[in-house]
């Protein structure tokens, strides 16, 4: 994987894609996120999306909006999609300003969403990456 200074990073794991957000997002950022992640999922036939925010310090209304844009998108597709790190601070100004992700799952941190896979993720062999011990 190629990482470019103006993109946010898509890590490939098998048919399930990592989107870990650690920087301040602009509305150009996630404009492309958007377009990045639709042509990532057609890419690896992905099952599964989980898009980590955990690096994220603040989340105006149009990144929220956008992030549960990229969830419903994904949906069509076909594609599960989990929103994992959300810190305190930011679910309760979300829930200020009255903002919903419109039924995209969300997760705690990167190890509750990984286990909200597990049950797509134990057919893997056991050879792959993602194996339960």
């Amino acid at each position: 994987m190629m990482l470019d200074a103006g993109r946010i990073p898509i890590i490939t794991l098998h048919d399930f894609l990592l989107v870990p957000i650690q920087t301040a997002l602009s509305d150009r950022l996630v404009s492309q996120l958007k377009d990045d992640i639709t042509a990532a999922i057609v890419r690896v036939a992905a099952r599964g999306l989980i898009v980590d925010v955990s690096g994220i310090d603040v989340m105006d209304s149009y990144i929220s909006r956008s992030l549960r844009d990229i969830g419903m998108v994904a949906r069509l597709m076909g594609v599960r999609t989990v929103i994992a790190g959300i810190n305190p601070m930011i679910a309760m100004t979300l829930v200020e300003m009255d903002i919903s992700l419109g039924g995209v799952d969300t997760a705690l941190n990167l190890e509750s969403a990984l286990e909200q896979f597990a049950n797509i993720v134990r057919v893997l062999p056991e050879t792959e990456i993602w194996r339960e011990e």
